[in-house]
């Protein structure tokens, strides 16, 4: 009994003792001054100069394009090529020596002295082709264009149709031959062979001559005949997707005023209202940028009267396909579209030639009945 109230006793003097060290320990760290740690010092920020809106290539720097108050960057920071907001007016009266975008950081390497400088370096439009490409211009039509759709920076694709013919590889032209009736050949004393023409029943087939057929059995005779064509050779058509994902470059021609120089006729020019008056002429070239082997073969294409068409697509599309040729086999089969059965009875008027339906006056004004 009493080991057990020694050892309450005990247990009591020590939690004491605990508190109290606690406390002396919680007033001492009290009293110490609390050592704070010091803040570096504030850095000023530096205004620079960015473009406030788009620059083009070759225009002149003023202060209504120039931004001085959005970017700020530490001391730090500051390169020697960037301008400063008090720095302005070392920017003006420059020359912008490429496209500025609205909002990038002008440096002193974008700029000229004149655009003297920048014709040196070559044309305007010379800065938008990229490294190992090329610009071609090639004929348009408002159909070919997508009705005039392919402006600045479109994608396209390009479809050539071409016609083919069937030629004697030693002659190089057209099929049939010709053929020509030789009376007293060979080696005779006196006379020199005779040489005649028959006459082509379809047409000229080049020098007035018959042209070769075919033998022929008629079944109902069992006589031979000699069949030749009623007119030249039909050309087969075929269509083919060349070029996909080409970037236009500019619709129409390129404005006698190169970006910067100045028009030595400007005192000539007509004046606003005259120049908004006059009709414009729609574009008949397109420029677009492509590999230099694409340009190769544009360029024989057009030599050889191949017409050419581009189909408009997605800014954002970089997709490529593997198209296949239309012909009129293709065209045929798939979408099944049958040979029309000849028939003991047709349609009256007789139709040769397709064209657009026409309302007549009649027609139009004829009122339906009641």
């Amino acid at each position: 009994m009493r080991r057990g109230r020694i050892f309450i006793y005990l247990a009591l003097i020590l939690l004491v003792a605990l508190a109290a060290v606690f406390l002396v320990m919680k007033k001492n760290q009290a009293a110490q001054p609390v050592q704070e740690t010091p803040l570096p010092p504030q850095q000023t920020l530096v205004h620079v100069i960015i473009a406030g809106q788009n620059i083009e290539q070759g225009e002149a720097i003023t202060a209504d394009k120039l931004d001085t108050e959005t970017l700020a960057l530490p001391p730090d920071k500051i390169a020697s090529v960037m301008f400063r907001a008090e720095d302005i007016d070392q920017l003006l009266n420059q020359v912008a020596r490429y496209p500025i975008p609205q909002g990038v950081l002008i440096t002193r390497p974008m700029l000229a002295g004149s655009a003297s400088e920048i014709l040196l370096a070559g044309p305007p439009m010379a800065s938008k082709i990229p490294p190992g490409m090329s610009a071609i211009s090639v004929p348009i039509t408002r159909l070919s264009s997508v009705s005039y759709g392919v402006m600045d920076g479109a994608h396209v694709n390009v479809i050539a149709c071409f016609l083919f013919v069937d030629v004697d590889p030693g002659f190089q032209s057209v099929l049939p031959n010709g053929l020509l009736t030789i009376s007293g050949a060979g080696f005779v004393e006196g006379e020199l062979p005779v040489i005649t023409a028959g006459t082509y029943a379809g047409g000229d087939s080049g020098g007035g001559v018959t042209p070769a057929g075919r033998a022929e059995m008629d079944p109902s005779l069992q006589q031979p005949f000699y069949v030749v064509p009623t007119e030249p050779q039909r050309p087969r058509q075929v269509c083919q997707m060349l070029v996909q994902d080409v970037v236009v470059l500019h619709l129409g021609n390129f404005s006698d005023k190169t970006a910067g120089q100045q028009d030595e006729n400007a005192d000539n020019a007509p004046p606003p209202d005259q120049e908004a008056q006059a009709p414009s002429t729609p574009p008949d070239v397109v420029t677009l940028i492509v590999s230099p082997q694409d340009a190769i073969t544009l360029t024989y294409l057009m030599y050889s009267n191949a017409k050419l068409t581009l189909t408009l697509r997605r800014t954002d599309d970089n997709s490529l396909i593997t198209p296949e040729a239309a012909t009129l086999q293709y065209i045929l089969s798939q979408y099944a579209i049958p040979i029309p059965a000849q028939l003991p009875y047709a349609m009256q008027p007789r139709v040769d030639q397709l064209q657009d339906p026409v309302l007549t006056n009649d027609l139009m004004n004829t009122a339906p009945q009641q």
